[in-house]
């Protein structure tokens, strides 16, 4: 696409899905399939190239879901345009910017049934077999909405894509969690895949590992409440333990040895990723109170490092998986009348922040 000069802004078109020329034009088409004339709440995602479907979707008045970018504050936007908007302020809506300033976040809790989905590509084949840029971002999107009942089998999915997107993809590249499509828009052409394959049923927890549980909240939710449900929610890397965790927690050998707690700071050089922080507790919170209410959230450590009147503590678990987990589980944890702060402690390198030593770890942002 860089060769031919097919592709537009933002340039270059490697490593994300890829804007083209024509891709307006694309996006009108989506006017002459049924499905969309009969969708209430469409799904679109951030890609530039898909801006002229949030606007067309927005100037039919229908109910326009965007997801936020890497999954990292929640799963959706809705795009709410102030009243009386005019069609530039539509069309702004319609942008990246528009997506921040006009939105609102939807929670899991939400009662979304998204009629139609609309996914950029970086190639399709005629077959609805999709590639995405490598991430996976689409296919655990919808994943997602699977779990929580937002779309079903019977959900069509639409892609827009330059014709030159439009490729033979070998079926030995799809694995089960990949994303295929019901239609394909291009500049000059709308095509019906007829595609067989089945879409994802849900989120495929094996292939899900700590470092992305850490990266999005709404996956962590999530994870919670398949998991009281009696789903096997086993991560990939559930069993595997950081390289010296042992050594780095023999380090921490009593509250004497922490500086400060109020950023949540563990000493030590090496501080292991299954170690979580409590911060904000109660002045007057004893150990054995925060154990309790630790317990009774099926959260309990297998070592906890209390240092005193200083508001917080250290739990530290057998693995990241279960790490994670914890903090799944203590989503709006209270203590007595305080909401307790949890993250996951994390090793500050040299180049810390501000007014941090090198070398300090502190809880994850």
């Amino acid at each position: 696409m860089e060769a031919r000069n097919l592709a537009d802004f933002p340039r270059p078109v490697h490593h994300r899905i890829p804007n083209f020329k024509g891709s307006y034009l694309a996006c009108q088409n989506i006017k002459d399939l049924a499905v969309f004339a009969r969708t209430q709440e469409v799904k679109v995602d951030p890609d530039k190239p898909l801006e002229g479907v949030r606007l067309l979707a927005l100037q039919s008045k229908k109910t326009l879901l965007v997801p936020t970018p890497r999954l990292r504050t929640g799963l959706f936007n809705k795009i709410t345009p102030p009243p009386g908007a005019t069609k530039d302020i539509l069309r702004k809506c319609a942008t990246s910017q528009g997506v921040r300033n006009y939105s609102t976040p939807v929670g899991l809790d939400s009662r979304v049934l998204v009629d139609l989905v609309v996914v950029g590509s970086v190639a399709v084949s005629e077959k609805g077999w999709r590639i995405g840029k490598g991430e996976g971002y689409a296919d655990l999107e919808y994943a997602m909405m699977v779990s929580m009942g937002a779309v079903s089998q019977g959900t069509p999915v639409v892609t827009i894509v330059h014709d030159c997107q439009v490729v033979d993809i070998p079926e030995t590249l799809l694995e089960d969690h990949d994303l295929t499509v019901d239609y394909i828009l291009t500049p000059t052409r709308v095509i019906t895949t007829g595609c067989e394959r089945p879409k994802p049923t849900g989120i495929v927890w094996s292939k899900i590992s700590c470092e992305m549980m850490g990266k999005m909240p709404v996956l962590r939710s999530l994870h919670c409440r398949e998991e009281q449900a009696g789903k096997d929610v086993t991560l990939r890397d559930k069993h595997q333990s950081l390289p010296g965790a042992r050594a780095a927690l023999s380090t921490i050998r009593s509250p004497r040895e922490l500086p400060s707690l109020e950023s949540g700071s563990l000493q030590g050089d090496d501080v292991p990723s299954s170690t979580v922080y409590v911060g904000n507790l109660p002045r007057d919170a004893r150990v054995s109170e925060l154990k309790r209410a630790l317990s009774a959230r099926g959260a309990a450590p297998s070592r906890l490092t209390w240092p005193g009147p200083q508001r917080g503590a250290f739990l530290h678990y057998r693995d990241p998986a279960e790490a994670w987990q914890a903090i799944s589980r203590l989503q709006g944890f209270c203590l007595g009348a305080n909401t307790a702060r949890v993250a996951l402690a994390r090793h500050q390198g040299a180049s810390g922040p501000a007014g941090g030593r090198a070398g300090e770890p502190h809880p994850d942002p």
